[in-house]
């Protein structure tokens, strides 16, 4: 059986998400998604790690259920701030525990290191991934630790602004114990490819989601194939360490130029840049002179060691497709993903195949066409494929999707108007 899995989403007691977000809620949507397994997201949270041991139970497979019969993994992100070698560093890393037992533990060690109740995502100051790793391996050697959004610019493992240029020099010895990766959206495994470094790491994708709405969880997502009786926290684990395409069958992927962070840009003054356009301006905004966000397409130009189009051997397949609700609201021109007449759509394709997986990878085209409009019908085909264009997003603005020659005309003379008007800033007043 295919399993759907999220390994990285968030609670409500994290900021800037949504305080509806409950296990109920997660349920609901992430079977409307076609997701079978959730990360728990942020057990760090006393709060939240105490509603999780209210609403899930265990039953030995490390794999808690929810009521409904969700199959969760324990899951939590910690920022980490501090200097080495000379250098602030901001790093994310998902954790990923067995066991209320060890989740507990987990809690217990960290809460001496920083202020669990501050942020789902907490903040662990003066405290190197290296010595992380390190500590939550004594606890129990059956925890990850997976790199989250390794290239994102602000807060990851390679990130231009914080980050370092090899794994080995942000974890150390212990890099040992480090086998996945989280690509984020602005990267896709072929981006990942392009360094040979990183053929050993079984590439993972997941939506870092901040609410529970079809077009945010599973938005990326892992595939695995396990026997239901069979399905194990251990088993699941093996399966990324070993690479196993028998039973990690791939990724989803959004398109990386709708990430937030593709390209290089200024978003105040709505600049955006490819790398080789950055270079020519000495990575300087052409419009007020301040430094640009060197974006992730950039970073893994610099890092990179082969050409763009290398396929490592074995490589694990990845699939490319934007949710469904965007693919609706961009068709039918709203600007707004959750509208009423996009969810009337949804629905309608929901009640008919099951969930949104089915509609994106396997709905037949005449199927679709007796239920919507053929221009949407025509897009979630192309979708399927992963032949939307999509404007590339820059400096935490998300990419647009391009239907049209004539649309990418439009939105490009727009953001050329903008470059001509940029935003004040508020000394400016």
């Amino acid at each position: 059986m295919k399993f759907f899995c999220d390994l990285h989403l968030h609670s409500r007691f994290s900021r800037a998400t949504s305080k509806d977000l409950t296990i109920p809620n997660l349920d609901k949507y992430a079977r409307i998604k076609g997701l079978n397994i959730l990360g728990t997201g942020d057990f760090t949270h006393p709060k939240w790690f105490a509603e999780l041991k209210e609403v899930l139970h265990e039953d030995g497979t490390g794999i808690p259920k929810s009521a409904n019969g969700m199959n969760y993994i324990f899951q939590a992100e910690v920022s980490s701030i501090y200097t080495q070698d000379g250098s602030g560093r901001r790093i994310h890393n998902i954790i990923l525990a067995p066991s209320f037992e060890i989740v507990a533990q987990i809690n217990e060690f960290l809460s001496k290191k920083g202020n669990l109740l501050s942020d789902g995502r907490p903040i662990i100051g003066r405290y190197p991934c290296y010595e992380m790793v390190a500590d939550l391996k004594k606890i129990s050697k059956d925890i990850e630790i997976i790199p989250a959004h390794i290239w994102t610019p602000w807060f990851s493992l390679f990130g231009s602004m914080s980050g370092f240029d090899r794994i080995e020099d942000c974890f150390k010895d212990q890099a040992k114990h480090i086998f996945a990766l989280e690509t984020g959206l602005s990267s896709d495994p072929a981006m990942n490819w392009r360094l040979s470094a990183l053929d050993r790491f079984a590439l993972v994708s997941n939506s870092d989601a901040h609410s529970f709405w079809p077009w945010r969880i599973g938005r990326e997502c892992n595939i695995f194939d396990f026997d239901p009786d069979k399905l194990t926290y251990k088993g699941l684990i093996g399966s990324l360490k070993e690479k196993d395409p028998k039973k990690f069958l791939g990724t989803v992927e959004v398109n990386p130029a709708y990430g937030k962070y593709h390209v290089d840009g200024h978003r105040l003054c709505n600049v955006s840049m490819m790398p080789k356009e950055t270079k020519k301006n000495n990575g300087i905004c052409p419009v007020c002179g301040k430094p640009l966000t060197i974006g992730v397409l950039n970073r893994v130009e610099e890092l990179a060691d082969r050409e763009e189009g290398y396929v490592p051997k074995g490589a694990i397949p990845f699939y490319t497709m934007l949710p469904l609700s965007e693919v609706i609201a961009n068709v039918m021109g709203e600007g707004n993903v959750s509208s009423k007449k996009v969810w009337a759509v949804f629905n309608t394709l929901i009640g008919k195949f099951g969930n949104e997986f089915a509609v994106l990878t396997d709905a037949p085209r005449d199927e679709l066409e007796k239920l919507i409009a053929p221009k949407i019908a025509d897009a979630i085909m192309k979708n399927r494929i992963g032949a939307i264009e999509v404007k590339p997003g820059y400096d935490g603005v998300y990419g647009v999707p391009i239907f049209d020659k004539e649309e990418m005309a439009r939105e490009t003379e727009r953001a050329e108007k903008a470059q001509k008007r940029p935003q004040k800033r508020l000394l400016d007043f």
